[in-house]
Parts: structure tokens; sequence; C-alpha cells
């Protein structure tokens, strides 16, 4: 079987915790019957030996048989993989949910996205990545007494994605300690009224209001500190086009959403600037975790 998961990006600004969305950059993870169980990687971590001797989506696989009490057998797992890591685009919860996805097919036990979310918050507790890795699209995504309420807005071609990944790598464990311990009540209500805003405009269509409705109080400001070059990325795309510029999950990375007819231009622009990085135009994906091929 093979089963494809897309990358995400997670605040979008304002949102903390709680907006996200999917994009057209996908891992699949191909999973055979085998003799021996093995392991193989190709494209993003293919050079770290760790992942061929403690790998997480074959941890959370085996756990979900185990507590369905499936009968365990060897499988030849083939992994891959275009998300890159640790760069705040959801590589951690493509594998988390591509995990309990594939095993729930293995088991030929009916697919209820909802019981696989929710099955995924023991393995990463902020439901703003798992919520799109999963269902696809732009998500709103709540807690309510330990499950996730979430709402799902499939996003129109017109609009297109223009991704930098810096070759820096950002820790969210670390990211998160450096934020603050506490708001103002003025930028909580600025961080509210700018997320409902953004929900909004997601929701209705109205991408002019994405430039405005973006800016964030809580999170962005302190993470980029620690990659001030963000500072200029983030200038650069709105001064070129993008609608909004926002960090992506924790970052490094920075999501920049354009018109289609502009995205050539803001990717082009974008690589001349910062020619060290690397620039991703992309769609939006809208469908999630998806079996490919049984």
């Amino acid at each position: 079987m093979i089963v494809s998961v897309p990358a995400t990006s997670a605040n979008l600004g304002p949102g903390f915790d709680t907006l996200g969305l999917a994009l057209d950059l996908k891992n699949t993870f191909h999973i055979t019957p085998s003799k021996l169980m093995s392991i193989h990687i190709v494209g993003e971590g293919e050079n770290r030996p760790k992942l061929l001797v403690d790998n997480v989506f074959v941890k959370i696989f085996n756990e979900i048989l185990e507590q369905n009490q499936y009968e365990a057998r060897p499988f030849k797992f083939l992994f891959h993989n275009q998300i890159p890591i640790s760069r705040g685009l959801g590589s951690s919860s493509a594998v988390i949910i591509g995990a309990i996805f594939s095993a729930y097919h293995i088991m030929q036990k009916p697919i209820d996205k909802h019981e696989i979310l929710n099955l995924a918050l023991k393995y990463e507790n902020h439901p703003d990545n798992i919520t799109p890795a999963l269902f696809g699209g732009f998500n709103v995504a709540m807690l309510e007494s330990q499950e996730v309420v979430s709402l799902q807005k499939p996003i129109p071609s017109e609009i297109k994605a223009v991704v930098v990944v810096p070759y820096t790598t950002m820790s969210t464990r670390f990211s998160r300690r450096t934020l603050p311990k506490k708001y103002t009540a003025k930028d909580a209500v600025f961080n509210l009224s700018h997320a409902c805003v953004l929900t909004s405009a997601f929701m209705s269509g109205n991408w002019e209001l994405l430039r405005l409705a973006s800016k964030d109080r809580f999170h962005q400001d302190v993470r980029m500190k620690n990659f001030p070059v963000l500072f200029k990325v983030q200038k650069t795309a709105l001064e070129c086009g993008a609608l909004m510029s926002t960090l992506s999950g924790s970052g490094s990375s920075f999501l920049n959403i354009c018109y289609q007819e502009d995205s050539v231009l803001l990717k082009e622009k974008l690589e001349k600037k910062f020619p060290k990085f690397r620039i991703f135009e992309l769609a939006f994906d809208n469908l999630g975790a998806t079996l490919i091929e049984s």
C-alpha cells in the first residue's frame, strides 16, 4: 500500500496553535509485507542514519497495530520524503498521521478521520498541524475535553504558496521556551481579532484581507529574532506581491501566499534575493492523508 500526507503550515500569523493549511508537498509511505522488517528513506532525511534505527513512523504504526490486537508481521517500509525536516512544515505531523492512517488500512479498519485525529493527539498535542495533514485545505481547530473540534475549507487554485526554506533548522521545543509567559489584554485582543478576520478571509475568499489579518503579536517576532534574516524575507515578499507572509509554524520556513498569476515572479524575486535558500512554488492540498494504492 502507498499512503501520502501533505506538508502543512501552522499558526498563519495570529492563529497560534489554532490555524493551519495543507500544501501540495508530500511524503509518501510505501508498506509491503516482507520476510524481514526493513526501512529505506529517499529524499529528505535519507542521510540521517538515526531515522533508520529509531523511526517514529514505524514505532507509531506498530503501536496502533498492538493496541488493536492485530497480529504483527514484518513489513518493508519505503519512505519518499519531500517535506523538509525541522523547518516548520509539519514533517512530524505527516509522520504521525501517515503512521496511524496506514495502520488503519493495514487492519482494514474503517477510516474515521476524526478518530484518527484524536489518536494523533497522543503524539502531537497541538492540533494546528495534524488537522490539515489529515483533512487538507485550510483548517481551524481547537481542543475541547481532550478532543479536536475543527472546520475545514478547501483552498481554490486562484491563490498559491511560495515557501522559503532556509538552510537553518529551528527547534519547536526551544522556540516555545523563548516565548513570553504572559501577554497583555491589548495583545490578546489584537491576536484574537486578527485571527478571526483571517479565518473569515479564508472561509469567504476575501484574499485582499490577508495582509492585514495575518499580523501577529504572540510569537512571530520573538522567534524571528533567533534568525534575523527572516525579517528581510517577510519584507521582500510583501513588497513583491505577497498577499500575506508569515512564519511557518515555529520556522525557519516562511509561508507566502499570492495570486496564482503572481507566484512565478514572486518566486524569482525571492530566489534572486536569497540564493542560498530553497524556494518552492506550491499549490494547496485539499485532500489531506490519502490512500494512493492498495
